[in-house]
């Protein structure tokens, strides 16, 4: 098999995303933003490769699996672009490769379509490519409290509850369901309901606001463990927690329409926010 290409450097994947998440990276000082494009163009690249569907499964898992080499600092030596940027970030911060190597291992889950039986099974997908993300995240924006590893923990579940909830129809289009099959169980619905767009609205906007009300649970649990002392340094973290947040309410508020619409903020909101956040409001 051909060895594919070296990825592109990091600038060239983060203005590629557009993601709320790379906005949110606009509020950190210099040092950290780049520090934090690095991180997050890593996270964009291992994720698009398991969803390129274009591409045979052996490849995706050959590319994820050059990636855990990047990690682990094995194999051949980092390639110049991305590898060799998130190699010398990874070394100069000691970045946790637990952490990394489990972000690589929940976007492997994403290979091929699959179901959660449960909430416990989905909160360790959601573990794995968020909360990891937050907390490799502090380790790069840096901070005092031990408590706020929880904060990141709590914030990653319910940021992706919330990308979860809102991509419904999206997932539901490729075959994936990412709601536990006990939940639409419990409301009347099954995995094939969802792909076929058989739902019945109520049963739908029943099943829905659960879930939602489980996201608010952790939104209020990370508002609750944030110290105080490392709120300053977690500013680019609030900031996409009230992008995702607004979203979350606005769905609720909306009834759940994730067949008709797409959620999001507009850009006069994302711009206000940013604003706020930037003068510390």
């Amino acid at each position: 098999m051909l060895e594919s290409p070296p990825p592109p450097s990091a600038d060239a994947i983060v203005r590629a995303a557009g993601s709320n998440l790379a906005f949110a990276l606009a509020v950190l000082p210099r040092a950290k933003r780049r520090d934090m494009r690095v991180f997050y163009a890593f996270c964009r690249i291992v994720d698009d490769i398991a969803d390129d569907d274009g591409l045979p499964l052996d490849q995706r898992r050959a590319g994820l699996d050059r990636w855990r080499e990047v990690i682990a600092g094995t194999g051949a030596s980092a390639r110049p672009g991305l590898e060799r940027e998130f190699a010398e970030l990874r070394d100069r911060l000691d970045l946790p490769g637990s952490l990394l190597h489990e972000i690589v291992n929940g976007v492997e889950m994403d290979l091929v379509p699959r179901f959660f039986q449960n909430w416990e099974e989905l909160r360790q997908y959601c573990f794995r490519v968020a909360s990891a993300v937050g907390l490799v995240s502090i380790e790069i924006f840096g901070y005092r409290e031990p408590q706020t590893r929880v904060y990141a923990e709590e914030l990653g579940y319910a940021l992706q509850l919330t990308n979860i909830l809102r991509d419904v129809a999206e997932d539901a289009a490729r075959g994936r369901v990412y709601l536990p099959l006990d939940d639409l169980g419990a409301h009347g619905l099954a995995a094939d309901d969802l792909p076929a767009r058989r739902h019945d609205d109520e049963r739908f906007g029943r099943l829905m606001a659960f879930e939602a009300d489980r996201a608010e649970r952790f939104f209020q649990a990370a508002a609750g463990a944030l110290p105080a002392t490392d709120r300053p340094s977690m500013v680019s973290a609030e900031l996409m927690g009230g992008i995702y947040h607004r979203i979350l309410r606005r769905m609720r508020a909306d009834g759940f329409r994730v067949f008709e619409r797409r959620y999001r903020l507009s850009k006069a909101e994302m711009l206000a926010r940013l604003i706020r956040a930037k003068l510390g409001f």
